[in-house]
């Protein structure tokens, strides 16, 4: 194999070529960062902040790498039944391009990687990261012993978010956790479009997944945790708005992702894995839309606080 076949082989395993879990990952992350610093000024007498260009460089290249391993634990995992599904048989552990062992080395190194971004945050972060990591290193396993491996895939990738509290306040507070709850709710809702892509071949080969457990039920669930992730949203928006003259208009802004959801929902309904997989990654846009109505708000209070 060719330097450049084997560079292309660890891109797919890292899934760099594929940035969809990148977003996925990074936007919530961004989420916690910027109401983080919007919590730690008020209680400071202010009215908003904003965090600091280093505070957010450091998360953002944080949920990157971890997502990176993550993607290269889970197809460790995965190695001896990725070849039995349509959608990943050509993943380079299940095709043979790559080794157990290398992509055991490629998490090890990303891990350390992100680790080595823990040094220019308070140590207390560093305490909480471990929580990543270790979250991050038993889900791929978890669809083997329960039935809710995408639980442990949302506390894996939502755990960013009180480390961003840790960071920047000092320590999460109930409006933390509301979050890492709506994150969690919208997480299990999207894997689950994923899962359902995948159904037939994870019945076949005897893989677990929420798309199994709740059945004919499947998108009525989905709707109730994508509702649930709206309510929440809205109670955390209005926590850190209301004050402003812009805490409702913040709540009719996520009307939007109530819409984008009925669409995800109606494509679902055929139970089709394309259509299942496309609604999946139509949540791309629910975390650039929340993103960017965040960031908009934050930086206006900031402006005309």
């Amino acid at each position: 194999m060719t330097f450049k076949d084997k560079l292309h082989a660890y891109m797919q395993l890292t899934r760099f070529d594929k940035p969809v879990g990148i977003e996925l990952l990074l936007w919530p992350t961004l989420w916690g960062v910027l109401l983080a610093a919007m919590g730690q000024a008020q209680q400071q007498g202010a009215t908003a902040g904003l965090p600091s260009l280093k505070i957010f460089v450091i998360f953002a290249l944080g949920a990157i790498l971890m997502r990176a391993a993550g993607c290269a634990i889970n197809d460790f995992a995965d190695r001896k039944v990725d070849g039995h599904v349509t959608r990943t048989k050509g993943r380079p552990l299940a095709d043979g391009r790559l080794s157990g062992k290398e992509a055991i080395g490629a998490f090890l190194i990303l891990v350390l990687l992100s680790a080595s971004l823990l040094l220019l945050l308070p140590i207390q972060v560093f305490y909480w990261a471990l929580g990543a990591v270790f979250l991050a290193f038993i889900y791929p396993f978890m669809k083997r012993y329960t039935h809710l491996p995408q639980l442990f895939l949302a506390a894996a990738f939502g755990w960013a978010i009180p480390m961003a509290y840790v960071a920047i306040a000092g320590a999460p507070d109930i409006w933390c956790w509301l979050l890492f709850l709506a994150y969690m709710c919208w997480t299990v809702a999207y894997d689950t479009q994923y899962a359902m892509a995948d159904r037939e071949d994870d019945l076949k080969i005897g893989v677990k997944s929420t798309a199994i457990l709740f059945g004919r039920y499947d998108i009525v669930i989905v709707s109730i945790l994508q509702t649930l992730f709206l309510l929440l949203m809205g109670v955390v928006l209005w926590h850190y708005f209301a004050p402003t003259s812009l805490g409702i208009s913040l709540i009719f802004g996520l009307a939007l992702v109530a819409m984008m959801f009925t669409k995800q929902n109606n494509a679902c309904a055929s139970r089709q894995a394309s259509a299942c997989f496309q609604a999946f990654l139509a949540n791309i846009w629910v975390g650039r839309y929340v993103f960017a109505l965040v960031a908009a708000a934050c930086i206006w209070t900031s402006l005309n606080g």
